[in-house]
C-alpha cells in the first residue's frame, strides 16, 4: 500500500482546511483497508450515476463517457491487485475518484455533482449486502438439497428422538434430517425477505437533502437493478435496516447451523456411533492415532460466536445515531464482512459433510428401541382399547417401566402375565405398539415421523425445489 501525502487529502477536502490530518486521526478516520471490498459496487455506483447525469444534460455526453472508460481503467487496475490504496485518501470513494482524475483529468471532477459520499456509500453497501443475501441463497439451497437428499436415503430407518438428550421417542433419520430442511427453508425464506425490503435505491439523497440539480432517481434506481428509489434522503443516508436485517437472518442461521453442528459431533463420537463423518471433513490428533475428529462441525459451532456478535456490535452502533449521517456508521462494515465470510464458509462446510455423510443404519436401529423409548405407545394403547384416562394409563405404563427397569429389560420383553398383573385389560395386542417399527408407523398426523408422512413432505420440498419460486 502506498500512502500519499497530507496534502493529496486536503486538495480532496478543498479549502476548508489548511493542515493535515494528525497521525492518530488519519488512523482512526481511514476506512480503506476495509471498504476497499466495495470498489465493484462503488464503480457500478458511479457509473450509473455519471450516464444518468449526462442523460439530464448536467454533465457532458464526452465527460461522460471519459469517466465511464476511466472507472473500467481503476476496475481492471483494482481486480489486478496493484492498485495503490492510500489511507490518506480515507476510503474506496475518494481512492478510486482520485485515480480517475488521474487518468481522465478534469472530467473526473464533474462525476460527484448531485451526490454526497454519504448517499455514495450507502448505494455501495447496499449494493454488496444484496450481493451477499444472493450468495447466501444459493448456499441455503445447496445445503437443503444436501439435508433433503440424506431425509430420502433414510425416510424410514429407526433412530431414537430425544429431548433433554435422553431418549423420547422412536424417530426416523428422514424425518430428523427434515426438521433442519424446514429450519434452513426459513433461512432462506428471511434471506429473500431481507433481499426484497433492502432493493431500494439511496443514490442521489446527496449529503442527506437531496439535491437541487434535475437528476432522474428512478433512472438510476433501475440501472443499478432496484426497485424504486427510496422515498426519504434522511432515511435513506442514515439507513443501516438492510445490514441489521442481513445480520439478524445470518444469526438465526449460524445457530441452526450450530446444533446441526452439535449433533454431528455428539453422533461421531464412539459412545453414539450414529454416523461416520468422511475424512474431507475430519482431522487427525497428533499424538493418538486412533482418533478422528469432527473440526469442520466443531468450527461451524464456534461461528455463531462470531456472527451474533457482528449482528450486536451494529445494533449498539446504531441505537444511538440521531438523523441523517454520522461517522460511527463507518463501524458497519467490518462486522458485515467477517459475519458474510463466516456464514459462507460454514454453509459451504455443512453443505459438505452432509452430502459426505455416512448415516449408520443399525446402530440408529439398535439404539432406536432404547431407555424405554415406546412407553408413549403403550400409554396410548391403553388409552385407546382399554379405554383408561390419559393420566391412569401414564401410571399404569410408569409402573411397567419400572418393573422392566429393576429386571433390566426393555418393555417389549415384559411377559403377558407382567403386564396384566399392573392392568388385568391388557391384552397381548399390546405387543403390536411396542415395537419401533410399529411406533414410527403409527405416527401419522401430518409433521409426524411415519415414513409415510416423512415421504410426503420430501415430495413438498422436491415440488418447492422444482417450482419458479425456488430460482
Amino acid at each position: 500500500m502506498t500512502d500519499q501525502p497530507a496534502s493529496t487529502a486536503n486538495q480532496m477536502w478543498g479549502g476548508r482546511f489548511a493542515a493535515g490530518p494528525d497521525a492518530i486521526m488519519e488512523a482512526i478516520n481511514a476506512s480503506i483497508g476495509f471498504d476497499q471490498r466495495l470498489h465493484a459496487q462503488d464503480i457500478q455506483g458511479s457509473r450509473a450515476h455519471a450516464a444518468m447525469l449526462a442523460a439530464q444534460g448536467i454533465i457532458s455526453t464526452n465527460d461522460a463517457d471519459a469517466i465511464r472508460e476511466g472507472l473500467l481503467t481503476v476496475l481492471s487496475e483494482i481486480e489486478a491487485g496493484g492498485f495503490p490504496f492510500s489511507t490518506a485518501l480515507e476510503d474506496i470513494h475518494m481512492n478510486v475518484e482520485s485515480r480517475l482524475k488521474e487518468i481522465i483529468g478534469e472530467p473526473a471532477g464533474r462525476l460527484h455533482t448531485a451526490r454526497s459520499r454519504n448517499d455514495q456509500v450507502a448505494t455501495d453497501f447496499r449494493l454488496w449486502v444484496r450481493d451477499q443475501c444472493d450468495a447466501t441463497i444459493d448456499g441455503l439451497q445447496a445445503l437443503i438439497r444436501a439435508a433433503l437428499s440424506q431425509a430420502e436415503q433414510g425416510a424410514d430407518w429407526v433412530m431414537p428422538g430425544f429431548t433433554h438428550l435422553q431418549t423420547a421417542q422412536p424417530v426416523t433419520w428422514g424425518h430428523h434430517m427434515m426438521a433442519y430442511v424446514e429450519m434452513f427453508g426459513r433461512d432462506l425464506s428471511r434471506m429473500r425477505d431481507a433481499r426484497k425490503r433492502m432493493n431500494e435505491s439511496p443514490l442521489g439523497a446527496a449529503a442527506l437533502a437531496g439535491t437541487g440539480f434535475p437528476i432522474d432517481r428512478h433512472a438510476t434506481a433501475q440501472a443499478l437493478g432496484f426497485d424504486r428509489p427510496m422515498a426519504n434522503s434522511l432515511d435513506a443516508v442514515s439507513d443501516r435496516d438492510f445490514a441489521l436485517e442481513f445480520l439478524s437472518s445470518a444469526a438465526i442461521c449460524a445457530v441452526h447451523l450450530s446444533r446441526l453442528a452439535e449433533e454431528l459431533v455428539i453422533w461421531s463420537s464412539a459412545q453414539f456411533r450414529f454416523v461416520t463423518m468422511s475424512d474431507r471433513f475430519s482431522t487427525g490428533s497428533s499424538i493418538m492415532p486412533q482418533k478422528k475428529n469432527p473440526d469442520a462441525a466443531e468450527l461451524i459451532r464456534a461461528k455463531i460466536g462470531r456472527i451474533l456478535g457482528a449482528a450486536v456490535a451494529l445494533f449498539v452502533v446504531m441505537k444511538g445515531l440521531p438523523l441523517a449521517y454520522s461517522k460511527d456508521m463507518q463501524e458497519d462494515k467490518e462486522q458485515v464482512f467477517d459475519a458474510a465470510d463466516n456464514l459462507m464458509l460454514a454453509l459451504a462446510a455443512m453443505t459438505g459433510m452432509l452430502s459426505d455423510l455416512t448415516a449408520n443404519r443399525d446402530r440408529l436401529e439398535a439404539a432406536a428401541g432404547s431407555g424405554f423409548s415406546t412407553a408413549t405407545d403403550l400409554a396410548d394403547w391403553l388409552v385407546r382399547e382399554a379405554g383408561l384416562p390419559f393420566r391412569d394409563a401414564h401410571h399404569v405404563t410408569g409402573t411397567l417401566v419400572a418393573m422392566a427397569e429393576k429386571d433390566g429389560i426393555d418393555l417389549p420383553e415384559l411377559t403377558l402375565d407382567q403386564m396384566q398383573s399392573v392392568n388385568p385389560d391388557i391384552t397381548a395386542d399390546v405387543f403390536t405398539v411396542l415395537g419401533v417399527h410399529n411406533s414410527v408407523a403409527s405416527r401419522t398426523s401430518y409433521g409426524g415421523t411415519a415414513p409415510s408422512q416423512v415421504r410426503a413432505q420430501i415430495a413438498r420440498w422436491n415440488d418447492i425445489i422444482a417450482s419458479e419460486e425456488w430460482a
